[in-house]
């Protein structure tokens, strides 16, 4: 766990869990999240297949990144409401990360620090 005040977690995901994860969020009082779609690598293996006759290999998987920026719940509530609402068992499932947060600016208020958040 960080010494900061204001974390932010990272999560890369696959995409048909996005439901699963917001709802989990949702549950544990942190709805507030940033979502977008990316494509990356990690220990999922390559796919390889044919098309017209030429071999090609996807190594760059679809995944979905989650941020989410807490302050007064507590980072390891949200890794565990990913993990669990995320986890296949499978490779590819996914990673998590979290990053202290210096500062936030409430951009409609001035609020500033975890009042903003």
């Amino acid at each position: 766990m960080s010494e900061s005040e204001i974390e932010m977690i990272v999560a890369m995901i696959r995409p048909e869990k996005l439901g699963a994860v917001k709802k989990a969020l949702a549950e544990i009082g942190a709805p507030s999240l940033t979502v977008t779609n990316v494509s990356g690598r990690g220990s999922q293996p390559a796919k390889k297949g044919q098309w017209r006759g030429e071999e090609y290999t996807v190594d760059l998987h679809q995944k979905v990144k989650i941020e989410c920026v807490v302050a007064e719940i507590p980072a390891d509530d949200v890794i565990d409401a990913i993990s669990d609402a995320a986890n296949t068992g499978e490779k590819g499932d996914g990673k998590i990360f979290v990053l202290p947060v210096s500062d936030a600016v409430q951009i409609r208020t001035g609020k500033r620090g975890p009042e903003a958040v």
